[in-house]
Order: C-alpha cells, then structure tokens, then sequence
C-alpha cells in the first residue's frame, strides 16, 4: 500500500462493513441511553467529592430524590409516543400535593379516602387535558399550558397561598400541631434494612405497570401506531380520540402518584413544589430516547434517563454545584439529546 492509496482492494468491503456496523450502533437510541449513563457515572468518580460517591447512601438518596421525577417520566413517555406533551404535570404534582396534605393532615381521613382523592384529581386533569386535545383537537403545547396554570392556581386557592402542614390554623388566629399522618410516614420510609425508600418502590411499580401496557396491551400499540403516523393508524381502524385521551388520563394520574409521594417526603403540601418538574421528567424521556416527534421509545429507554438524569443531579448537588447552574444543564441535556436523535435518525 501506497499513502495514496491506504486500503487494498480486498480490505475495503471489510471495512465498510465494519464502519457500517459502528454507525449502526451509534444510531440505536437505547444504546445511546447507555453511554449517556455511562458517562455520567464516570463523572462521579471523577468528581467524587472526597469519596461521597461510593457510599450506599448516596445511591439510595439518588434514587429516592428522582423517583418522584422518574413516576412523571413514566406518565410523560405514554404522552410522548403518542406525539403529544404534556406540560401540566408538575402543576398537578403541587395541586395533589395541597390536596392530600389537606385531607390527610387537617381533616384527618383515612389512607384510602387519601389516595383515592389524590387519584381523583390527577385523573380529572388528564381527563381535561385529554379532552382538550383529542375532543377539541387543541396544540398539546398549548393545551397542556393552559392546564398548568390552571392548575398551579387551584393549588394556591385549595392552599390559601400557604404551605399546608403539621401546623393547622384556628380560628382565634393560633396553631395546633398535629402528628404526620401515618400513611406519609409509610411513603417515607426505607425498606429492605433501610437500604430502599418506599417512594422508589412505587416508583418501580409505575415502570412495570407502563412498560407491560406498552409492550403487551393493545393500547400500547395503538400509541405507537398513533405517534408514528397518526392518519395511518386511524385508516387502520385505530381509536385515535380515545387512545390519546386515555394517555393524558394515565398521565394524570400518574402525576398524582407523584404528588402523593412529594407530599409525603415533604411532610406536607405546597403549592410552589413541582415547578419545573415537568422540564426534569422531559429530559429524562428525552435521555433514554424516546422521540419527540412519538412513535418510538419505551419504559425500559426512560429507566436509563431516569437514572442519568438523577445520578447528575446527585452528583453536582454533591460537588456543591448551585441550583441554577442546575437548570442551566439541564437545558444543555435536552438540547443534546434531541440533537443526538436527529444524528441518529440521519
């Protein structure tokens, strides 16, 4: 060989076999999904942050603070297969949170009555949401936002604008403190030798119900079919209407299963929590590759952004990094991520 020539005639078809086979693996999304883990697990030994790293605690913590994030990205991902958004998520989580606090700490109800009413709510702004787009064929955006502010307000008005905690308002103007209500206690606590939190079981159980209804149901084939060529699936004698409406109903309630478990972590109801959440959960999807434009995706490709995502925040909450150097990135993640796809698709 030549350096005008580097490549015998009989080692060419072998490698362009071989950097057809690269190419190929760089454009699978949960392969992606992978190194982008992989990565920033690297980081946090590199950044360790004089070995807080490698303690067990600081996994346990990690996957307890993005459980909550991880139950919306599970609602989110049925969303977003079917091509649509879903905006209003962290807003519910706030509305559920007030919600709940009020009914489990000031009035006092019973666990089930608690989980039933934070169901209802979360169901019942899917539901709007789900009417909004598929019943009056609104913009997901712009319906989605509409339900967030809705719902951020409603969560001042049920709250008075005040946090609603162990401390309840008299009328003569004093405060009686009362206990945490059992069932927040139980979502708060840590199984298992105190090594996994409640939450991050809930959190579990979400995935496996999504990833089976999804993969085994036909609704979830429906969703893909819809996300990927909505005119084609309803010629194909697809429920559009109904299909899509019910992903924004599973994403309330999910949203409300989150806002639950805030509460609970939180020790009480308030109604500035969830801001931004929806960003988060959005990155996370993104992360683990599921497609913007729907049709492709999967609950399995979100556990991985899911734990980049967390690991992240882990690790620069860790190293001390500032809140807002926090959100900064995260802009960065989601723009890299959809960058990413559009390489992947080409």
């Amino acid at each position: 060989m030549t350096k005008s020539d580097p490549e015998t005639p009989e080692q060419r078809p072998r490698l362009r076999a071989g950097r057809l086979r690269v190419s190929t693996w760089l454009a699978s999304p949960a392969l992606r999904a992978w190194l982008a883990l992989l990565v920033v697990l690297a980081l946090g030994v590199v950044f360790s942050a004089e070995g807080t790293f490698y303690q067990l605690g600081t996994h346990r913590d990690a996957l307890r603070q993005a459980s909550v994030y991880g139950i919306l990205a599970c609602g989110l991902t049925l969303v977003i297969i079917s091509g649509g958004i879903d905006l209003s998520v962290g807003s519910v989580v706030a509305l559920v949170a007030v919600t709940t606090a009020r009914m489990a700490i000031h009035w006092n109800w019973p666990a089930p009555v608690v989980v039933g009413g934070a169901l209802l709510v979360g169901g019942a702004v899917g539901t709007l949401n789900g009417f909004l787009v598929a019943g009056l064929r609104m913009q997901p955006f712009i319906a989605t936002l509409a339900t967030m502010v809705f719902a951020r307000g409603l969560a001042n008005w049920v709250s008075g604008g005040m946090k609603v905690s162990t401390a309840v308002p008299q009328p003569d103007g004093s405060y009686q403190y009362v206990d945490v209500p059992a069932l927040f206690r139980w979502l708060d606590a840590r199984i298992l030798g105190d090594n996994i939190s409640v939450v991050s079981v809930v959190f579990g159980l979400c995935a496996l119900a999504c990833g089976w209804l999804l993969s085994r149901h036909c609704w979830g084939r429906w969703l893909y079919a819809i996300g990927g060529n909505e005119e084609a699936a309803r010629l194909s004698g697809v429920p559009v209407r109904r299909a899509k409406a019910m992903a924004y109903v599973a994403g309330g309630l999910l949203a409300a299963v989150a806002g639950l478990c805030q509460a609970a972590q939180e020790q009480q109801g308030d109604p500035e929590t969830g801001a931004g959440y929806e960003l988060i959960a959005i990155a996370m999807v993104v992360m683990g590759g599921t497609s913007l434009t729907g049709g492709t995706g999967g609950i399995g490709r979100t556990l991985l952004g899911v734990l980049t995502v967390g690991y992240l925040e882990k690790i620069l909450s860790i190293n001390a990094v500032p809140e807002a150097g926090r959100l900064m990135l995260t802009g960065v993640i989601i723009v890299l991520a959809v960058l990413t796809q559009g390489i992947g698709r080409r």
